[in-house]
């Protein structure tokens, strides 16, 4: 797979299911905000509710840090709404859950499993001018943190807004920065 650190992020149009009903967007829809891109393998399953009731109970705090969360698999915004309409876990989504039935998304994004026409579970921080600044990939069988991934995202922000900083490991808002070639810059 290619590296896609600070690559812009193809602007695909894709359909999506939110607060029910069903829309068509791009990623540049979100120009000048965060993105949360999240892939999972399919609706119905196991371990995919968990993630995405984790991120649903996350999701105002994200929307605080600028950002927007779209969830994506290669269900159809039809198997969405089915599942939206049946899990309490599933219910509780306000954000939008993106429609990959062809997986040109999840190729895009290298999480396309061609054997099994699913998503590896992949996430993806891109900032306002859509360029990717930090992913992961996980094999199906191990599910991701909604926190781990907002105080991803929260780092990555701080590091944007604040030039030549960075952020040691574990690093959380109001915490010590560092500058390099410098001791710790102190809490910013």
């Amino acid at each position: 797979m290619e590296n896609l650190i600070n690559k812009k992020a193809t602007d695909m149009e894709f359909e999506v299911y939110q607060d029910e009903d069903t829309k068509k967007i791009k990623l540049s829809d979100y120009k000048g905000k965060w993105v949360a891109l999240v892939f999972y393998p399919a609706d119905f399953t196991f371990v995919c509710p968990t993630e995405l009731e984790e991120l649903a109970n996350s999701y105002e705090e994200f929307k605080k840090e600028g950002a927007e969360i779209i969830s994506v698999s290669t269900d159809t915004v039809f198997v969405h709404k089915a599942w939206h309409d049946t899990s309490p876990a599933i219910k509780k989504i306000k954000y939008p859950m993106a429609a990959d039935p062809t997986g040109n998304l999840s190729r895009e994004f290298g999480v396309y499993i061609e054997e099994e026409g699913l998503a590896l579970r992949g996430s993806f921080l891109i900032n306002p001018e859509g360029v990717v600044k930090a992913y992961e990939i996980h094999d199906n069988s191990v599910g991701r943190s909604a926190k781990e991934l907002l105080r991803k995202l929260q780092a990555t922000k701080f590091v944007a807004e604040h030039s030549g900083n960075v952020c040691p490991a574990s690093w959380e808002p109001g915490k010590d920065t560092l500058k390099p070639g410098m001791d710790l810059v102190g809490k910013i």
